[in-house]
Protein backbone atom coordinates (compact mmCIF):
# COMPACT_ATOMS: atom_id res chain seq x y z
CA UNK A 1 0.00 0.00 0.00
CA UNK A 2 1.05 3.58 -0.56
CA UNK A 3 -0.17 6.02 2.03
CA UNK A 4 -2.47 4.31 4.44
CA UNK A 5 -5.29 6.78 4.25
CA UNK A 6 -6.49 10.04 2.80
CA UNK A 7 -9.37 11.53 4.75
CA UNK A 8 -10.67 14.11 2.31
CA UNK A 9 -13.48 16.46 1.37
CA UNK A 10 -15.89 15.91 4.23
CA UNK A 11 -13.35 16.41 6.99
CA UNK A 12 -12.07 19.53 5.28
CA UNK A 13 -15.50 21.13 5.18
CA UNK A 14 -16.72 20.12 8.62
CA UNK A 15 -15.47 22.40 11.39
CA UNK A 16 -14.91 21.73 15.04
CA UNK A 17 -18.03 23.72 15.94
CA UNK A 18 -20.12 21.34 13.85
CA UNK A 19 -18.67 18.40 15.76
CA UNK A 20 -19.61 20.00 19.08
CA UNK A 21 -23.17 20.62 17.90
CA UNK A 22 -23.60 17.06 16.66
CA UNK A 23 -22.28 15.31 19.78
CA UNK A 24 -25.80 15.01 21.10
CA UNK A 25 -26.72 12.81 18.13
CA UNK A 26 -24.66 9.86 19.36
CA UNK A 27 -26.92 7.01 20.31
CA UNK A 28 -25.81 3.70 21.79
CA UNK A 29 -28.97 1.68 21.10
CA UNK A 30 -30.26 2.44 17.64
CA UNK A 31 -32.76 0.39 15.64
CA UNK A 32 -31.53 -1.59 12.65
CA UNK A 33 -31.23 0.62 9.57
CA UNK A 34 -32.11 -0.87 6.19
CA UNK A 35 -29.35 -1.12 3.63
CA UNK A 36 -28.81 -2.41 0.09
CA UNK A 37 -29.30 -6.19 -0.35
CA UNK A 38 -31.76 -6.44 2.55
CA UNK A 39 -34.89 -8.40 1.58
CA UNK A 40 -38.33 -7.17 2.67
CA UNK A 41 -41.75 -8.85 2.76
CA UNK A 42 -44.59 -6.40 2.11
CA UNK A 43 -48.18 -7.43 2.86
CA UNK A 44 -51.40 -5.44 2.31
CA UNK A 45 -54.15 -6.45 4.74
CA UNK A 46 -57.07 -5.63 2.42
CA UNK A 47 -55.43 -5.87 -1.00
CA UNK A 48 -53.19 -8.98 -0.92
CA UNK A 49 -52.79 -8.88 -4.69
CA UNK A 50 -50.12 -6.23 -4.10
CA UNK A 51 -48.14 -8.37 -1.66
CA UNK A 52 -44.54 -8.98 -2.68
CA UNK A 53 -40.99 -9.69 -1.62
CA UNK A 54 -38.54 -6.96 -2.61
CA UNK A 55 -34.80 -6.44 -2.33
CA UNK A 56 -33.29 -3.08 -1.43
CA UNK A 57 -31.41 -1.96 -4.55
CA UNK A 58 -27.84 -0.55 -4.56
CA UNK A 59 -29.34 2.95 -4.78
CA UNK A 60 -31.24 2.35 -1.52
CA UNK A 61 -34.70 1.97 -3.04
CA UNK A 62 -37.24 -0.84 -3.27
CA UNK A 63 -39.39 -1.18 -6.37
CA UNK A 64 -42.97 -2.00 -5.49
CA UNK A 65 -45.92 -3.01 -7.67
CA UNK A 66 -48.39 -0.38 -6.55
CA UNK A 67 -46.26 2.64 -5.64
CA UNK A 68 -43.05 2.31 -7.65
CA UNK A 69 -39.67 3.14 -6.10
CA UNK A 70 -39.41 4.07 -2.43
CA UNK A 71 -36.18 5.16 -0.74
CA UNK A 72 -35.69 3.01 2.36
CA UNK A 73 -31.91 2.75 2.92
CA UNK A 74 -30.97 4.33 6.21
CA UNK A 75 -34.51 4.01 7.59
CA UNK A 76 -35.66 1.80 10.43
CA UNK A 77 -38.33 -0.79 9.63
CA UNK A 78 -41.01 1.42 11.20
CA UNK A 79 -39.85 4.45 9.20
CA UNK A 80 -39.81 2.43 5.97
CA UNK A 81 -43.32 1.15 6.72
CA UNK A 82 -44.53 4.72 7.15
CA UNK A 83 -42.85 5.84 3.90
CA UNK A 84 -44.44 3.03 1.89
CA UNK A 85 -47.83 3.55 3.52
CA UNK A 86 -47.71 7.26 2.66
CA UNK A 87 -47.17 6.51 -1.04
CA UNK A 88 -49.75 3.71 -1.03
CA UNK A 89 -52.31 6.13 0.43
CA UNK A 90 -52.53 7.88 -2.95
CA UNK A 91 -54.08 4.97 -4.91
CA UNK A 92 -55.61 3.27 -1.85
CA UNK A 93 -57.87 4.54 0.92
CA UNK A 94 -56.18 4.15 4.32
CA UNK A 95 -54.10 1.08 3.42
CA UNK A 96 -52.99 -1.24 6.18
CA UNK A 97 -49.58 -2.78 5.50
CA UNK A 98 -47.08 -4.99 7.26
CA UNK A 99 -43.37 -4.79 6.42
CA UNK A 100 -41.07 -7.57 7.58
CA UNK A 101 -37.31 -7.87 7.29
CA UNK A 102 -36.88 -11.29 5.69
CA UNK A 103 -33.12 -11.26 5.08
CA UNK A 104 -30.47 -8.78 6.13
CA UNK A 105 -26.81 -8.13 5.52
CA UNK A 106 -24.67 -9.89 8.12
CA UNK A 107 -23.14 -7.57 10.73
CA UNK A 108 -19.60 -6.75 9.69
CA UNK A 109 -16.69 -4.37 10.17
CA UNK A 110 -13.92 -3.18 7.86
CA UNK A 111 -10.18 -2.86 8.41
CA UNK A 112 -7.99 -0.80 6.05
CA UNK A 113 -4.42 0.38 5.92
CA UNK A 114 -1.29 -1.09 7.45
CA UNK A 115 -2.53 -4.56 8.37
CA UNK A 116 -1.66 -7.90 6.81
CA UNK A 117 -5.15 -8.71 5.53
CA UNK A 118 -7.27 -5.58 5.06
CA UNK A 119 -10.90 -6.26 4.22
CA UNK A 120 -14.43 -6.85 5.48
CA UNK A 121 -15.03 -9.25 8.37
CA UNK A 122 -18.28 -10.67 9.73
CA UNK A 123 -19.03 -10.16 13.39
CA UNK A 124 -19.58 -13.47 15.19
CA UNK A 125 -20.43 -12.74 18.79
CA UNK A 126 -18.44 -9.92 20.36
CA UNK A 127 -15.33 -8.55 18.65
CA UNK A 128 -13.10 -5.94 20.28
CA UNK A 129 -10.75 -3.47 18.58
CA UNK A 130 -7.67 -5.57 19.36
CA UNK A 131 -9.42 -8.75 18.19
CA UNK A 132 -10.43 -6.99 14.95
CA UNK A 133 -6.80 -6.10 14.26
CA UNK A 134 -5.75 -9.67 15.06
CA UNK A 135 -8.37 -11.05 12.66
CA UNK A 136 -6.91 -8.86 9.93
CA UNK A 137 -3.50 -10.45 10.45
CA UNK A 138 -2.14 -7.85 12.84
CA UNK A 139 -0.56 -4.47 12.14
CA UNK A 140 2.54 -4.09 10.00
CA UNK A 141 5.83 -2.71 11.30
CA UNK A 142 5.18 0.37 9.17
CA UNK A 143 1.90 1.15 10.95
CA UNK A 144 1.21 4.11 13.20
CA UNK A 145 -0.34 2.12 16.05
CA UNK A 146 -0.76 5.21 18.20
CA UNK A 147 -3.21 6.77 15.71
CA UNK A 148 -5.59 4.09 14.52
CA UNK A 149 -8.80 5.71 13.26
CA UNK A 150 -12.23 4.35 14.17
CA UNK A 151 -15.09 5.58 11.99
CA UNK A 152 -18.50 4.81 13.46
CA UNK A 153 -21.78 5.74 11.85
CA UNK A 154 -24.11 7.69 14.15
CA UNK A 155 -27.05 8.03 11.77
CA UNK A 156 -27.76 8.31 8.05
CA UNK A 157 -25.90 11.64 7.83
CA UNK A 158 -23.26 11.72 10.55
CA UNK A 159 -20.27 9.52 11.43
CA UNK A 160 -18.14 9.78 14.55
CA UNK A 161 -14.35 9.67 14.15
CA UNK A 162 -12.10 8.61 17.01
CA UNK A 163 -8.32 8.19 17.14
CA UNK A 164 -7.20 5.19 19.23
CA UNK A 165 -3.77 4.42 20.64
CA UNK A 166 -3.79 0.66 20.09
CA UNK A 167 -0.12 0.40 21.03
CA UNK A 168 -0.90 1.41 24.61
CA UNK A 169 -4.11 -0.60 24.48
CA UNK A 170 -2.07 -3.72 23.69
CA UNK A 171 -0.08 -3.43 26.93
CA UNK A 172 -1.01 -5.39 30.04
CA UNK A 173 -2.37 -2.23 31.64
CA UNK A 174 -3.98 -0.74 28.57
CA UNK A 175 -5.86 -3.86 27.49
CA UNK A 176 -8.57 -2.89 29.98
CA UNK A 177 -9.40 -0.01 27.64
CA UNK A 178 -10.20 -2.33 24.74
CA UNK A 179 -13.83 -2.04 23.62
CA UNK A 180 -16.30 -3.73 21.31
CA UNK A 181 -16.53 -3.19 17.57
CA UNK A 182 -20.04 -2.45 16.30
CA UNK A 183 -21.62 -3.37 12.96
CA UNK A 184 -20.40 -1.15 10.09
CA UNK A 185 -17.43 0.17 12.09
CA UNK A 186 -14.32 0.96 10.07
CA UNK A 187 -10.78 0.74 11.47
CA UNK A 188 -8.06 2.51 9.51
CA UNK A 189 -4.43 1.83 10.44
CA UNK A 190 -2.27 4.65 9.04
CA UNK A 191 1.36 4.60 8.01
CA UNK A 192 2.10 8.26 8.71
CA UNK A 193 1.23 10.61 11.51
CA UNK A 194 -2.21 12.13 11.03
CA UNK A 195 -3.10 15.79 11.02
CA UNK A 196 -6.12 17.25 12.76
CA UNK A 197 -9.20 15.04 12.53
CA UNK A 198 -12.67 16.36 13.26
CA UNK A 199 -14.71 14.30 15.76
CA UNK A 200 -17.73 14.16 13.44
CA UNK A 201 -18.00 14.03 9.64
CA UNK A 202 -20.85 13.99 7.18
CA UNK A 203 -21.70 10.73 5.49
CA UNK A 204 -21.34 11.66 1.84
CA UNK A 205 -22.01 8.26 0.29
CA UNK A 206 -23.60 4.93 1.14
CA UNK A 207 -21.29 3.30 -1.40
CA UNK A 208 -18.62 1.05 0.08
CA UNK A 209 -15.79 2.72 -1.86
CA UNK A 210 -16.48 6.02 -0.11
CA UNK A 211 -17.98 4.80 3.12
CA UNK A 212 -18.55 7.60 5.59
CA UNK A 213 -16.82 10.06 3.28
CA UNK A 214 -13.42 8.46 3.88
CA UNK A 215 -11.32 7.64 0.85
CA UNK A 216 -8.67 4.95 1.10
CA UNK A 217 -5.46 4.95 -0.94
CA UNK A 218 -3.98 1.49 -1.38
Amino acid sequence: MKRAILIILTMACVGGAFGQQQAQLVSRDQPYRLQPSDVLDLEYVYTPEYNQTATVEPDGTVRLKLVGSVKVAGLSLDEATAAIKAKASVPLNKPEITLTLKEFVKPHFTVYGQVERPGVYDIHGGVTVLQALALSGGVKETSKETQVVLVRKVNAEIAEVKVINTKDMSSAKGVREDFDIRPDDMLIVPKNRLGKIEPYVRVTSMAFTALYGVSIAK
